[in-house]
């Protein structure tokens, strides 16, 4: 949205930077013992002999890979770096750094050793890279429009002002880790029977398990990142790994948010509900939810109440997180497909009737928020609602539309 120029950066032996804390016993054996020892005959005095092997204990001095402690060791050390250099933390993911130079903001978002840097000016971005290169070493760098990165590969389109993800390369080692012999196309990821479990189907055997449970973990991964098509079917196969048998509107602004939520009543084996959610700026979708529900529900009515009141706290983080960006929310759009659950969410009991007065008093939290936080609720028509992608596999035209 600002035209910003965007580096990607990877700390080479990142946690290795970060010194352990605490006092941690290494333990050596066999032909390790001797590999060691080549690379520093020093250690041979302390070498001994248990069971007949060779071992070797040592002080871990540094945070390794593998120990508990490590990730937090290196966060607190490349964060701390990065507040030593002028930037703030955002408060609601501190996994974001900012900071105002030349007038405009710089930020850094910290995934383990991997980095995204970006700021308007290229000159801006080159002196925080040589910065933190200063401190950390030499890291690997990509400038420009296109950037891999964590899996993805991300393209900038500055004219349109979008951006595109696409991790086709990852999906393919998915289907060819699943060994399963995909030789056509298939107009959607699932059938409509997808939530319908047949208990009677024969176990699958460990190896296939094994690789069952593999890729469905890469696919959801997938559909988290670039292929929300899939996030659906994801979501239910998510649950069968211990068991296993939009259009295109114009965005232009960052300060008017559109959220949509929806439920498919009583879809699952076992009678509970599917909650689908969606929020978007105007164009694509942004932390979109498919989950089944964990209660079961009475009606219709008190699965789309469960269903908002599990993805509104999605919508308030959003709005702090952009606030702490930077951005004020000017509109904040709730969307809705059932008139009997928006009267519920609007004005809490006084709301409720013969049929929905049991519903748990904790729902009603959504008639408090959607009035501190200025949110508008709004109906929208069945065939409109985004988040219906989200709750079963459409199929035909309407999965092609939404």
């Amino acid at each position: 949205m600002e035209g910003r120029q965007v580096a990607v950066a990877d700390v080479v032996g990142a946690y290795l930077k970060a010194r352990m804390e605490d006092f941690i016993l290494m333990k050596f054996t066999g032909e390790t013992v001797d590999i060691l020892c080549d690379i520093d005959p020093s250690y041979k005095e302390y070498v001994t002999i248990e069971n007949g092997q060779k071992v070797l204990y040592v002080e871990l001095l540094k945070a390794l890979y593998g120990c508990v402690q490590s990730a937090l060791l290196w966060y607190e050390l490349f964060s701390g770096s990065l507040v030593d250099m002028g930037f703030e933390l955002n408060p609601f993911d501190m996994c974001i750094a900012n900071a105002t130079i030349n007038g405009s903001q710089c930020t850094v978002c910290i995934y383990v050793d991997d980095n995204k840097i970006s700021h308007k000016e290229l000159t801006v971005v080159k002196d925080i890279i040589a910065k933190l290169e200063s401190k950390f070493g030499k890291m690997e760098v990509s400038f420009g429009d296109e950037h891999t990165f964590l899996g993805m590969k991300i393209k900038y389109n500055r004219k349109r002002r979008t951006v595109t993800v696409d991790m086709k390369e990852y999906l393919l080692e998915a289907i060819e880790e699943s060994g399963m012999d995909i030789t056509r196309n298939a107009m959607t990821p699932a059938k409509p029977n997808l939530y319908i479990i047949n208990e009677k189907s024969e176990p699958l055997n460990e190896d296939k398990k094994e690789r069952f449970h593999s890729v469905v973990a890469k696919l959801c991964y997938i559909a988290e990142r670039s292929r929300l098509d899939i996030k659906p079917a994801m979501s239910f196969l998510r649950t069968r790994v211990q068991k296993p048998t939009i259009e295109d509107w114009g965005a232009d602004t960052l300060t008017k948010l559109q959220t949509w939520v929806d439920a498919s009543y009583a879809i699952h084996n076992d009678r509970k509900s599917h909650t689908g959610g969606a929020m978007s700026f105007g164009r694509g979708v942004i932390c979109s939810k498919s989950n089944k529900q964990k209660l079961n529900t009475k009606s219709s009515t008190e699965a789309e109440v469960v269903g908002a009141s599990d993805y509104l706290p999605n919508t308030i983080w959003l709005r702090m997180f952009l606030e702490a960006q930077g951005y004020i929310i000017e509109e904040n759009l709730y969307y809705q497909d059932n008139e009997s659950a928006m009267k519920i969410e609007l004005n809490g009991w006084r709301s409720t009737g013969s049929k929905s007065k049991h519903v748990d008093i904790r729902f009603y939290f959504i008639a408090d928020r959607v009035k501190s936080e200025k949110i508008e609720v709004h109906h929208c028509k069945t065939e409109h609602m985004v988040a219906d992608f989200f709750t079963k596999p459409l199929q035909g035209a309407l999965f092609r539309r939404l």
